[in-house]
């Protein structure tokens, strides 16, 4: 397809880390749950609409090995639907108790028929799981998927031969679940340090995300980076903070429903967010309507935006532009309840403008590759560089983590499949997760991320203490129990962290 303004690429990161079995409220199993009714079930749904009509390379969706895991967990089915069935009930009890107000009356009937839907919904196309319908979106083209390490953790933090494992790891399990290995990856918190281009070409990566910075700004064209053929794209920042800027992007509009503020009887969000000050016992009822009026203006916005940001890049590059707008899946739906209508919008609204919609993958096709670059060491969060993840807040977890690396590559290796071994594996996996020192850098569930750390490095400690000791027998009793909780990766093999170094 040709365009008269320019490329754009939108790129969708989907994760959560491992919750099962590890609490429930505020954090723990309802956040998956949320996350799952409020952003994964619509947005699949649009892509549906979008596949059914045969579009394809509508977008880069990015799917981290343990979200996929947890989405096709037989334990998070079942207690999915349960939740589906509550929410369903919830609604219809708020539909009573808000009677008194019209807007919230009706409220309380949409959600109603919203949760129906998402039964009906997950009962129909949900039974096998998430990987089988991820497949299909794969396999027509629809999307372009990426995948990433077994359980998101920070790889430059990691030992090279820990990071290799991981990554490898992760896109063996991807390539299991969807029948197709993925040839691009979302960097966990897109972290960067220089050489390990060299890791990704080895385990067969040929495209990852880096924040805008890391390119100086300079987003218009994929890059080649150090002396190898592995390609890195761009962050958008100037487009993407229209959407999820702290200060001004759109979720933060007053006609909007606001996220903080719960009617804890029923356990929904009664409110719009009225005004940035306002407390929440003096918020107004949302207003479905008016969302909708504010939403198509956002949509417009936004089209503006790219279209002006294309044609500034036309104007002192001299080529045909590339922008890359990339967010959390997560932001649509369950952060931003109006999330899912308004990127629908867009990707509708953003071909008529003249603007080429395509993939990662589609924008290297339409010949958007620059020359070569070198890389600073970098991430997407605070200041562009790692203080989030190896900062003073979490130093001791840094230090706890460089210790359990240490522990975990002094594993006693086995000739065999040996069930304890790769337990204790994939309670270390679980214990770098890149989530708990973000938690807790950023104090958002700090104490749940702090514990999530300790438990799973003393599992693995456990669980290596009997191997080194012998003790096969209880050895074996603990890492069944242990895999009750963390069974994410069915295929992980803890022999693979010996036999597949980094080059």
């Amino acid at each position: 397809m040709s365009s008269s303004e320019g490329t754009f690429c939108l790129v969708v990161h989907s994760h959560l880390p491992w919750l099962p079995h590890h609490g429930s409220w505020p954090v723990g199993e309802e956040w998956l749950y949320q996350a799952w009714a409020h952003s994964y079930l619509p947005v699949l749904d649009l892509l549906r609409r979008f596949a059914d009509e045969g579009k394809r390379d509508v977008l880069t969706l990015g799917v981290t090995p343990v979200l996929a895991a947890q989405l096709d967990d037989p334990y998070s089915l079942r207690s999915f639907h349960d939740w589906l069935g509550h929410w369903q009930l919830r609604a219809r009890q708020a539909s009573t108790l808000w009677g008194h107000d019209p807007l919230l009356r009706e409220l309380g009937a949409r959600e109603y028929r919203t949760a129906t839907s998402a039964i009906e919904e997950f009962e129909t196309r949900w039974r096998h799981g998430f990987s089988p319908i991820l497949r299909s979106f794969v396999d027509d083209g629809t999307i372009e998927l990426l995948g990433g390490p077994l359980a998101h953790p920070f790889q430059p933090l990691l030992d090279e031969r820990i990071r290799s494992f991981a990554l490898r790891g992760g896109l063996d399990d991807t390539e299991l679940r969807v029948g197709t290995r993925p040839s691009g990856i979302w960097a966990p918190e897109c972290g960067y340090e220089p050489g390990m281009e060299t890791g990704y070409a080895a385990a067969g990566v040929q495209r990852f995300l880096v924040d805008g910075p890391s390119l100086h700004g300079n987003t218009a064209a994929a890059r080649t980076v150090g002396d190898s053929d592995v390609v890195c794209f761009g962050r958008d920042l100037e487009v993407t903070y229209r959407v999820w800027s702290p200060k001004a992007g759109y979720p933060g509009h007053s006609a909007y429903r606001d996220f903080h503020t719960w009617d804890h009887e029923v356990g929904l969000k009664p409110s719009r967010v009225t005004g940035k000050q306002v407390p929440p016992w003096e918020k107004a009822p949302y207003d479905p309507a008016l969302a909708a009026d504010t939403l198509r203006s956002h949509v417009k916005d936004f089209v503006d935006t790219v279209v002006s940001r294309l044609r500034s890049l036309r104007a002192s590059e001299e080529r045909e532009p590339l922008v890359v707008a990339a967010y959390d899946t997560e932001l649509f739906g369950h952060w931003w309840h109006e999330g899912p209508a308004w990127l629908e919008g867009v990707l509708r609204a953003l071909p008529e403008a003249g603007v080429r919609v395509t993939t990662l993958g589609g924008a290297l096709e339409a010949g958007h590759l620059g020359g070569r670059v070198d890389l600073p060491a970098s991430s997407w969060g605070s200041g562009k560089d790692w203080r989030v993840w190896d900062g003073e807040q979490v130093a001791d977890m840094v230090t706890a983590n460089a210790a359990l690396q240490e522990r975990l590559l002094s594993l006693p290796g086995s000739a065999g499949r040996d069930l304890v071994a790769d337990q204790a594996v994939t309670e270390a996996m679980l214990a770098l997760s890149s989530d708990w020192a973000f938690m807790v850098t950023k104090d958002s569930a700090a104490d749940y991320a702090r514990r999530r750390a300790s438990v799973h490095t003393e599992r693995f400690d456990e669980l290596a203490t009997l191997l080194r000791g012998g003790h096969r027998d209880r050895a074996h009793d603990l890492a069944r129990r242990f895999r009750a909780d963390d069974l994410p990766f069915g295929r992980l093999d803890a022999r693979d962290l010996q036999r597949k170094e980094s080059p």
